[in-house]
Formats: C-alpha cells, structure tokens, sequence
C-alpha cells in the first residue's frame, strides 16, 4: 500500500473555478484576488486582508511594514519552519530564541522577557502544527516593553484560543496556503490586520512598490514581485468556502489516529492545550520515547510505502543560521529533544480507515524493530 505524507482536498468546484478563470482575460491583478481577500478578512475578522505570492513573502512584508531592520531583534521560536526567521534575516534583523513549552511545542511564554533587551523590537509568535498560542499574555508583554507582535498562523487557519482566532490577536498575521496545509491556493500567502499603514505598505511592497492608485510605472519605494495570481485566488475562494467542511475532515482524521495511537506504547500523541477551543489540524505529529530509534522507523514506515518526516529540525542548527548568528547544538534542549523523536504521519483529509490502519500496524511494527 502506498501513502503520501499530503494531499490537497480539490474538487470539480475547484477545478470549475480555475478553468474559469482560464478563459478570461484577466490572470493577475484582477477581482477574484479582490474577493479572495474579503473572504479571508471577514472569516478572520480583521479589516484588511493582503493576497501574496507565500506564507514566507506575507511574513517578510509584515517586518519591513513594521520597519524591522538592521541590528534589531526578534523574540521567535527555534521550533518552527524555517521562513519564519528568514523572513527578519533577509532585513538583517537578529533572531533571539526561546525554548519551547515541551508539551504545546510552542515558544515557552514565561522564558520571553528573560531575551528582551534595548534592541528587541518585536515579538514574532508561532502557532506550531496549527495549535494557537496564548496571544493575550504575549500582547501584555509586548505592551510592557512596547514592543510589536507579529503571528506566524500559516500552519493555524481556523484555530481558536478562548475563542480567539489564530492570527487576529497582533499587528499583523500571516497564513499560508501550501497545498499541505488546511486550504490551498497552490502557492499563496496572506497578511491580515486591522492597521491600514501595514495594509497600504504591504500592498505597495507585494507589486514593486508601487503606490496603491497611480500610474503602473511609479514607484513609491523599495519593493518585491510578491503577487498573487487570478488562478490562485480562484482556487482559494472555493476552498475557502469550504473551510469548515475540510477543518471538520481532518479533525476527523486526527481523532482516528489518536484513537489507534494512544495506547501504543513508545508514541505520545499530540497533546492540544485546553484552551484551544477549535483546533485547525496542519499535521499530525507523534513524537517516540527514547529508547527507540527515531530514524530506523521512520525508514521502515518509508520502505512499506508510508510518506512521513522529522517536523522540524530546530532553526537554530540549520548551518546557515549557525554560522550567522553563533547559536549551537545544546542552546535549547527541549527544542532539541523534542526535534530528535517526531515523526510526521501521512495526513490528508481523504485518507482512508485501510490507509490509517496500515501505518499504525506498520508503525507497531517499527516500534518492535527498533525499540532499544
């Protein structure tokens, strides 16, 4: 049996959508990025919602609207993808890591104004595998230290703390549109907030810099080919139509695994804080004791046909970040002990129970194997 790691949940109402669009005359810059972005804005509740190109371009023009830059630091999470730190980098901002909180997975809240220092300027939040954070505290602190919040919510679309929406509770959010992810665009991004200077300046920066009315050769400032395109949005309105159909599937799919899962011994399954009243699944991690052998499982699970990987390898020990900001092997244990036992299983709103079945046996038996 083969099972891939990820599928995108697309039907004929998508395909329908995109061959539309198709046969138009307009592909890029046109009313169904303008529909696209009032569906996210009035789903998340916020005033504005800016259409990009990734995840990765939403972030990086969020810190320049902020005007993050050059010798400024940002409280962030080793734990996390990686673009939520390049995102600062490429403005020579500084990350400044904190431990993360061993059951949530989530940068430790109590451990950030321990790093702030005259030059933090911000506080970049991640809502890691779609579990939201606590936004109040993180705001109180902030406020404390006036300081700007920015959510990382690209993995969160959907969740909810005390009732809170994920990305809504900062100066701006960033959701993501990967085809691994709750919706998709293909490729896609969105920052939301209720700031117009974030939102005038995002929108200028996403099409070189361009003012917002005005001739299509002015330039007003520095900016990016960060577009999002006429197809992708056509593709993102149905999905988001449907999002609370495919946020139910794959909570769905989740409580299958936990079912079969949580009484295998050697797997802790994921653990969702109480407060998190929905739970917007990106994907479904399970983390090994131990004394079991992360790799050789994850290799057995490969060669029985079962798409999974480590969710993340910390930030901190990429090389690039390693040889530009001095941070090592030992910085963050819990990170780091975390890091070494996840495994990511196959999750996909379409799964089948056979499907499910047979990564938990093949799993059990990996268990056996290699369980020292």
């Amino acid at each position: 049996m083969n099972v891939p790691l990820a599928r995108p949940d697309i039907t004929q109402r998508e395909i329908d959508a995109v061959v539309e669009v198709l046969k138009s005359d307009i592909l890029s810059i046109g009313p169904k990025i303008v529909e696209f972005e009032e569906k996210v804005a009035k789903y998340v509740g916020k005033k504005y919602a800016i259409a990009v190109n990734s995840g990765t371009s939403a972030l990086h023009l969020i810190v320049r609207s902020l005007g993050i830059k050059d010798g400024d630091e940002v409280i962030t999470t080793p734990f996390t993808f990686v673009a939520t730190v390049n995102c600062f980098l490429y403005e020579r901002a500084k990350p400044v890591f904190v431990d993360i909180d061993p059951d949530t997975l989530n940068m430790d809240i109590d451990k950030i104004e321990e790093k702030i220092t005259e030059r933090t300027k911000a506080i970049m939040a991640v809502d890691v595998f779609g579990q939201p954070m606590d936004m109040v505290k993180i705001n109180e602190i902030a406020k404390k230290y006036n300081l700007k919040v920015i959510e990382d919510s690209c993995e969160a679309l959907g969740s909810e703390y005390n009732g809170i929406k994920a990305g809504t509770l900062c100066d701006a959010g960033a959701f993501a549109f990967y085809p691994n992810k709750q919706i998709t665009t293909a490729e896609g991004g969105v920052i939301v907030t209720d700031d117009e200077d974030i939102a005038q300046l995002s929108r200028s920066m996403r099409s070189q810099g361009r003012p917002i009315t005005g001739l299509w050769l002015e330039h007003e400032r520095l900016g990016f080919n960060y577009r999002f395109s006429e197809l992708n949005a056509a593709l993102g309105i149905v999905q988001m139509d449907r999002i609370e159909e495919i946020i139910e599937k794959r909570a769905r799919v989740a409580e299958k695994y936990n079912e079969r899962l949580k009484n295998l011994d050697g797997v802790k399954i994921p653990y969702i804080a109480p407060q998190v009243n929905k739970m917007s699944w990106f994907i479904y991690v399970i983390r090994l004791d131990k004394n079991i052998d992360r790799n050789k499982v994850m290799q057995h699970l490969i060669n029985n046909g079962i798409g999974c990987r480590p969710y993340f390898t910390p930030v901190h020990l990429q090389p690039y970040i390693k040889e530009m900001t001095g941070y090592k092997e030992g910085d963050f244990p819990v990170t780091e002990s975390v890091a070494n036992s996840t495994i990511a299983l196959p999750f996909f709103n379409k799964i089948t129970d056979e499907q499910i079945d047979y990564v938990v046996e093949k799993l059990r038996e990996a268990i056996n194997l290699f369980g020292r």
